[in-house]
């Protein structure tokens, strides 16, 4: 199969705060990883290992984030928060259905998900947290 673009790093990830910018590049270096191991058809167990660490890095991350909206009395804090829930929900579901096998038989659709909800999420939600703190 021809090798999926990766997902590339743009300055409007960046929100300006450094561990979460931090955060941020490591979350897309661990996606991208992720949709390499897709690419290569890796053992499913190797790409279940790795969409569970992006799970677990990603819940800390917005951890962190809603940390920082709280201390800022950010006026859309439950707005963002509710997308983060969302985004962990469909995360689970990938997981899942790559378990039940669903992602050999829609495997473009499927990290196209992927890519897609990191590029909307870093884009549009945390592009208005970075607004109010720029």
């Amino acid at each position: 199969m021809k090798a999926r673009a990766l997902i590339k790093w743009r300055d409007e990830f960046s929100l300006g705060i450094a561990a979460v910018d931090h955060e941020h590049r490591e979350l897309v270096s661990l996606v991208n990883e992720v949709l390499i191991a897709m690419d290569q058809e890796l053992d499913s167990d190797k790409v279940l290992d790795a969409l569970g660490e992006v799970y677990a890095k990603i819940s800390a991350h917005f951890a962190l984030e809603e940390l920082h909206m709280r201390r800022e009395s950010y006026h859309e804090y439950m707005i963002h928060k509710e997308d983060h829930e969302r985004l962990l929900d469909e995360i689970r579901e990938l997981m899942d259905a790559y378990e039940d096998g669903e992602y050999l038989e829609n495997r473009e659709v499927f990290i196209s998900e992927i890519t897609e909800w990191f590029v909307s999420h870093f884009s549009s939600m945390d592009a208005k947290l970075h607004d109010i703190r720029t």
